[in-house]
């Protein structure tokens, strides 16, 4: 037995190894395949592989302009001409590098410690451009304030806690088809791998096009123009060709099954890129290669919240207020809901009966507390990251993962220069691996029923398509509610007689809310008021003395079970 058999045995036996359940800890209910030495791994390269979020939100944050303000009669409606603004963006951006490791530091650690998952929390991409380009907007030009923001995400949070603790939040995800749970997945795998192939956090082979939308791309810096298109010399780039050499390398290892291949794969292509006299450099002789190279070269500093820290402003009287706060409660909801329930079900956690994943409840809530703090912090709304496939490909099973990611981004606060470094190109590839391991959901998905198929469809190329897990879960569930509604109501005023000819294929939702495992996930408080509210004992036929709380709640589930579906599946 080596050294590592001896860790992993020792902290199973543990009280942590109980906690976290570990296998061979003796819990109830032990996760499979769970080592102590392999959950560190797989946070390591939770870490490393959603580490572009250290300085990516700082800057998108900074572009909202924050606190920052200016004479704006004098320099402009964006104040770029103003020395002193342009000092205040400069601490804005360490203020914004700061809190994005300190709320994602305490989300993770949060998260699994309490959850027990192995799903990694950070201020949100796609929610920090919304929140800095058409709320505040650019430099401040928005309709409302960076402090009034804030407000907004801070309510976003208070909402989502007491939805979360009534159960409500959980309900309404579990409420969601089978088929868009399993095509959100494969969307999201899709999603990752488009992310990992462009320039912005990939390995840049694919770019943006005027006339096709995208194309290949993979040249050099020099010769794309100034929105980052190839003008010639396309495939002929040195990073983008590192970045393919990475993904090979990481899709040989996993081929013979290495231990830590992702985790190998990005730091091999990160430290060939550190040096600068090369082709393949992170830092070109540039002015902003000479800006990150500088910033390489701190690494250690640290820079304490001076301008942002608990920067409110509540004002709830302007429409604009609202809207960004709607916008912010059903994107964020949709996107978080898609994250979780997709990577709880590509590490095996999701029951298929009941639809749901062990530790739902309480991960909604450490997402919505995290939410809050982060708005005290200065930050956009906070979510799960879909990188944390990338930890459970590497074998993570527990929140012992996620706690790995904490640390790490608690130790970035200090090292950011370094952790802040590396290169699109070296986790691009990890994000493509990713990707692909998450497409073996499609096959569960019922193709032979075109009610199920194509809100699925929809699902799955809308989230890539659409760049937001979110609006392609809107476009699922829309699509799925109007096909099925209508083969309702026509089975309705046909009285069973006119049905689709492979009716009985479709997945049975109305049969999964109405007495599946569904009933087992109602809030109990629901219970309580159907108590309350419920007709005279005699009206069952039953001894009200005899009947216990949950056996009057299922009866009376029962009864609107029968009365709801007798009409809709009466042609079966």
């Amino acid at each position: 037995m080596s050294w590592v058999d001896k860790l992993n045995a020792y902290v199973a036996r543990s009280a942590v190894g109980r906690w976290f359940r570990l296998e061979g800890s003796g819990a109830p209910v032990e996760r499979t395949g769970s080592k102590f030495s392999i959950e560190l791994r797989a946070g390591l390269t939770i870490f490393i592989a959603m580490s572009y979020i250290i300085s990516t939100n700082a800057l998108i944050l900074t572009d909202s302009g924050g606190t920052c303000d200016c004479d704006r009669e004098e320099f402009g409606a964006t104040c770029e001409n103003d020395p002193a603004y342009t000092t205040c963006l400069q601490r804005m951006k360490l203020d914004m590098i700061t809190a994005t490791c300190a709320i994602s530091c305490m989300a993770c650690i949060l998260m699994g410690v309490l959850a027990n998952l192995p799903i990694a929390l950070a201020p949100g991409m796609g929610l920090n451009a919304y929140f800095a380009y058409t709320v505040v907007g650019f430099h401040g030009t928005g309709k409302i304030s960076y402090e009034n923001a804030l407000a907004a995400v801070c309510i976003e949070g208070i909402i989502f806690f007491v939805l979360s603790v009534l159960g409500i939040r959980q309900w309404f995800a579990r409420l969601i088809p089978a088929s868009l749970k399993t095509a959100t997945g494969t969307g999201i795998g899709i999603y990752l791998a488009f992310i990992g192939l462009q320039s912005s956090a990939g390995i840049g082979l694919i770019t943006a096009s005027s006339s096709t939308l995208v194309e290949l791309g993979g040249c050099p810096p020099e010769f794309r123009d100034e929105n980052n298109v190839c003008t010639t010399h396309h495939m002929e780039g040195g990073p983008m060709w590192l970045g393919v050499l990475g993904l090979m390398l990481i899709g040989t290892m996993l081929l013979y099954r290495l231990k830590g291949a992702i985790l190998i794969g990005i730091l091999f292509i990160a430290i060939i890129s550190w040096p600068r006299p090369t082709p393949v450099t992170y830092f070109p002789y540039t002015q902003a290669g000479d800006e990150a190279f500088a910033f390489f070269k701190k690494v250690v500093t640290f820079h304490p919240i001076k301008d942002t820290l608990a920067r409110f402003h509540w004002d709830l009287t302007t429409g604009e207020f609202w809207i960004a706060l709607i916008t912010f409660l059903y994107v964020d909801i949709l996107d978080c809901t898609g994250t979780m329930f997709s990577m709880a079900k590509f590490g095996g956690y999701m029951d298929e009966r009941t639809q749901d994943f062990e530790g739902s409840s309480m991960a909604f809530l450490v997402d919505s507390v995290s939410i809050t703090i982060g708005s005290v912090f200065g930050s956009s709304p906070v979510t799960a990251f879909i990188e944390s496939g990338a930890g459970i490909a590497e074998g993570g099973r527990t929140g012992i993962t996620t706690i790995v990611t904490g640390i790490m981004f608690f130790i970035a606060l200090f090292f950011a220069p370094i952790f802040a470094s590396f290169p699109p190109w070296a986790t691009g590839p990890a994000l493509i691996v990713v990707g692909s391991m998450m497409m073996q959901g499609v096959t569960q998905i019922n193709w032979r029923y075109v009610g199920d198929a194509l809100p699925a469809f929809i699902t799955i190329i809308l989230i890539p398509f659409g760049y937001s897990i979110g609006y392609g879960l809107i476009a699922g569930i829309g699509s799925f509610v109007f096909i099925n509604s209508l083969v309702f109501i026509i089975l309705k005023l046909s009285r069973g007689r006119i049905a689709p000819p492979n009716f009985d294929e479709r997945d049975d939702w109305i049969g999964f809310v109405t007495q599946g495992g569904f009933k087992q996930n109602i809030p109990s408080w629901m219970f309580w008021l159907a108590r309350r509210n419920r007709k005279p004992a005699k009206a069952l036929d039953l001894d009200a003395d005899n009947v216990s709380t949950n056996d009057t709640a299922d009866v009376e589930l029962k009864q609107v079970t029968v009365d709801s579906r007798s009409e809709y599946v009466s042609h079966t």
